[in-house]
């Protein structure tokens, strides 16, 4: 399985950036889009990694907010055929702590080609997707202030419109979470990959003895750990000193697993 970072907040090699999220996956027999950052530069750059993105069989977006799914327009431009995952709540509206409208492109709601899921949905043999409703969460999270729209209130976000992709191939399970909206903690103990990529959401917990306490329990899974994006940088600098086991990928970069 190849994974390639068409866009996140950073980059080592010569690629514009973006406050953003966007992973092209090749497996032995599929082509995936994870996350379609926030604009059309995952398209930009993935054409400058000599990537075709209309040969891509299913793309997934991971949650409702505009730094996953504003580039879903131009994907579903680009690529004529390919059916696009999201969870049957990514649609609602979302706001920021300031109140500012964060959610996804309205006008896209009816396209054909959006399949709406929830609970465990199969893709296709060796991929599915997780909604988690319901499962027990047995660690606290927070939604640093973001809210959500539902039946006309305003409310707190509990990240329904959150979905994870399981990938199996060569009797290894790989999950990708986009921004682990629902509590890292939780997701692994959920699924106990063997690999998962994907943001942490730790960028706004200051580095202290909360995010040691997280760490020091994700340092004793036997998870390998590729983050990005909502993580933080600090906060990943941090972490790298007590978990060997992680590793940030940008924009541009490849690996292989």
């Amino acid at each position: 399985m190849k994974i390639t970072v068409l866009t996140e907040n950073t980059t080592e090699l010569n690629f514009s950036v973006e406050h953003g999220l966007s992973l092209y996956i090749e497996t032995g027999n599929r082509k995936i889009l994870f996350d379609s950052g926030q604009s059309a530069l995952f398209a930009e750059n993935a054409a400058k990694l000599g990537i075709d993105l209309g040969k891509v069989d299913f793309a997934v977006l991971s949650h409702g907010h505009y730094d996953h799914g504003g580039g879903l327009k131009r994907f579903l431009e680009i690529n004529a055929h390919a059916p696009v995952y999201m969870n049957r709540c990514a649609f609602e509206p979302h706001f920021n702590a300031e109140g500012k409208y964060i959610g996804l492109d309205k006008s896209l709601e009816e396209n054909s080609r959006i399949v709406l899921t929830g609970g465990v949905y199969k893709i296709c043999e060796g991929a599915e997707l997780y909604s988690c409703e319901g499962r027990k969460a047995l660690f606290k999270t927070s939604a640093f202030g973001l809210k959500a729209e539902r039946n006309g209130k305003i409310i707190e976000d509990d990240f329904c419109h959150e979905h994870y992709l399981m990938l199996e191939e060569n009797g290894k399970k790989v999950l990708f979470s986009g921004c682990s909206h629902k509590g890292i903690l939780n997701i692994v103990n959920w699924f106990k990959p063997d690999v998962l990529v994907g943001g942490f959401h730790f960028f706004k917990l200051p580095v202290g003895s909360e995010l040691e306490h997280y760490t020091k329990l994700l340092a004793k899974t036997a998870v390998r750990y590729y983050t990005c994006h909502c993580t933080g940088e600090e906060q990943y600098r941090y972490m790298k000193t007590i978990m060997p086991q992680l590793r940030y990928i940008s924009t541009g970069q490849s690996i292989e697993l």
